[in-house]
């Protein structure tokens, strides 16, 4: 077996050496290539070039990052002025007359600027709202603002007529001095700026003040309330009464902190407890649970309750 072997293997002197020179002949082949193709790349690139190429990208990589910076700072100054802009006009939803209402009054409802400018332009050009779903007639007016504030929409029914040309010129008397006669009853919940004034002792003044704060409110349900803001109650008692109905509540499983702290009668602290209670307790039945905290008093309770449904 080994001569088997040795007789395979064996080679004379020149077979050797013609191995020998395959085997460098196929080395020299494999480095010549290597050496090309090496000096190749190195002729189609300079160091300059490559130097510039470098300086290029680097500043193209800058341009994109100082744009993507300005990006993110634009980004996050128009979220900030956009949620400061929102946050200062809270939605406060309450009855109101399209026909009398102010700017700052559809703000408050949600109406956004330009809707508001629609709305006062179609006024001073002779509109009236006869009816509840005239409003809804007002360009740009969606279903889904008409349904929110359709609830909300009080017209007095001198409103809801339509007057004829009057074909005789009479003397006419400032609205201001004409005043209503002993023992007529207006309702404080639906009585007008216009009503008011017709009040002996009520001027615009007061009247804007009474109708301002009980837009804030909700509605008065007790004619008392009116020395929240410093009017004497003792005069003007024979002139009002209240219907209940008419009281605007607030959904307290519902409503979140800023639309709650926005009632006169609510404020941030209070606010901030009923929803955290909400969110670990569950749906709220009573005020009943409130009256351990230290946020709330007695009194507290009993004003809020008027304003309040858990529905």
């Amino acid at each position: 077996m080994q001569n088997l072997f040795k007789d395979f293997f064996y080679f004379t002197r020149g077979e050797k050496r013609g191995i020998l020179m395959l085997i460098a002949a196929i080395c020299i082949v494999f480095l010549t290539g290597y050496l090309i193709s090496a000096w190749q790349r190195r002729d189609q690139i300079s160091p300059n070039d490559r130097a510039i190429q470098a300086t290029a990208q680097q500043e193209y990589e800058e341009f994109i990052a100082s744009l993507e910076e300005k990006e993110q700072s634009d980004e996050k100054q128009y979220t900030s002025y956009k949620q400061k802009k929102e946050e200062s006009i809270p939605i406060i939803l309450t009855s109101f007359n399209p026909n009398t209402a102010d700017s700052i009054t559809f703000r408050h409802l949600g109406l956004p600027a330009w809707m508001t400018k629609n709305i006062l332009h179609y006024r001073a050009k002779g509109g009236k709202f006869r009816k509840t779903e005239d409003f809804k007639k007002i360009y740009g007016m969606t279903e889904d603002q008409y349904s929110v504030l359709s609830p909300y929409i009080h017209i007095p029914p001198e409103d809801t007529v339509r007057h004829t040309p009057q074909l005789y010129i009479t003397e006419t008397v400032p609205v201001e001095n004409i005043k209503y006669k002993t023992g007529t009853i207006l309702d404080l919940n639906r009585a007008d700026t216009t009503e008011l004034k017709k009040i002996p002792g009520i001027g615009s003044g007061i009247a804007r003040l009474i109708v301002g704060y009980r837009q804030r409110l909700g509605g008065f349900y007790q004619i008392e309330q009116l020395k929240d803001i410093n009017l004497d109650t003792r005069q003007l008692q024979a002139w009002f009464s209240i219907d209940p109905t008419n009281v605007h509540r607030i959904n307290l499983n519902r409503t979140g902190v800023d639309r709650l702290r926005s009632h006169p009668y609510i404020n941030f602290y209070q606010a901030k407890a009923i929803v955290e209670y909400r969110k670990k307790k569950g749906s709220l039945t009573s005020l009943k649970p409130f009256s351990l905290y230290e946020e709330f008093t007695k009194a507290d309770l009993d004003r809020i309750s008027h304003y309040i449904c858990f529905e």
